[in-house]
């Protein structure tokens, strides 16, 4: 079995066939969607799909690039929405210095109080870090002790040695099959099995051969296959630890 730990299958890409994408998955191999909300319209939607659909997950929050127009009265619709049934994390969540959508002192207040969130509801982070690392550890490091996973993981190797110090999971995305992209393999090299897990990200980042196409959570079994490559370990073995990983993290059922 394989779970695709972050995807967003409440977004419009998938309005016209949610079902048919849910069954192509399942069909792969997949037993578990952890949904991530994205904003407070979409944190919403994912908590819907966690109600109808028994394989979906919910993960609630706020993504960096939305940081200007989040209010201090919207922490308690978060709030709100983390304690209902079937969330399992806070994200995603984090700094996104790339595209600087927002002002970085409005993500890094953004980010700040969302982690408080988390802590006080004892749920883990999925943190987006983009072009932001130094300032996202300083963040995590003064909120600690923590459960995080950095998803999509785009950082360099002293990055993922300050990550897995911090006892952090990394997830990687189907960017790894990107036939310029031996340094994200080269991180899934250096990522102790015992701390990864898988994601789509979609309908985002399609695996080579498929790029411009919309990402499905079915896609996960080619990341899947990329990593056993990487390891040099039998497919099997990646889909058994990195299930029981995100099973562990999220604490699924």
């Amino acid at each position: 079995m394989l779970i695709d730990t972050h995807c967003h299958l409440d977004f419009a890409q998938f309005s016209e066939d949610r079902s048919a994408v849910i069954r192509r998955a399942e069909d792969a191999g997949v037993g578990y969607f952890v949904n991530i909300g994205a904003t407070l319209d979409s944190s919403a939607a994912s908590c819907e799909l966690a109600a109808q659909y028994p394989e979906i997950y919910a993960s609630v929050g706020v993504h960096p690039h939305d940081a200007d127009g989040f209010k201090e009265e919207d922490l308690a619709k978060i709030k709100e929405l983390a304690v209902k049934d079937k969330v399992v994390a806070i994200g995603e969540i984090g700094l996104d210095y790339f595209r600087n959508l927002s002002s970085p002192e409005n993500q890094e207040r953004l980010f700040a109080s969302l982690i408080e969130v988390a802590k006080d509801m004892s749920l883990p982070l999925v943190v987006h870090t983009r072009q932001a690392e130094e300032q996202t550890l300083k963040i995590l490091k003064a909120a600690m002790p923590l459960r995080a996973v950095v998803h999509c993981f785009s950082g360099d190797e002293n990055f993922l040695k300050e990550c897995l110090a911090l006892g952090f999971f990394i997830s990687f995305t189907c960017n790894i099959t990107y036939k310029k992209a031996q340094a994200l393999r080269d991180m899934v090299e250096s990522t102790p099995l015992d701390k990864l897990m898988l994601e789509t990200d979609a309908p985002y980042l399609s695996p080579e051969g498929f790029r411009g196409k919309r990402n499905e959570p079915a896609q996960i079994k080619l990341l899947a296959e990329e990593v056993s490559r990487i390891k040099g370990i039998s497919f099997e073995e990646v889909a058994e630890r990195t299930t029981e990983n995100a099973k562990l993290f999220f604490k699924l059922k």
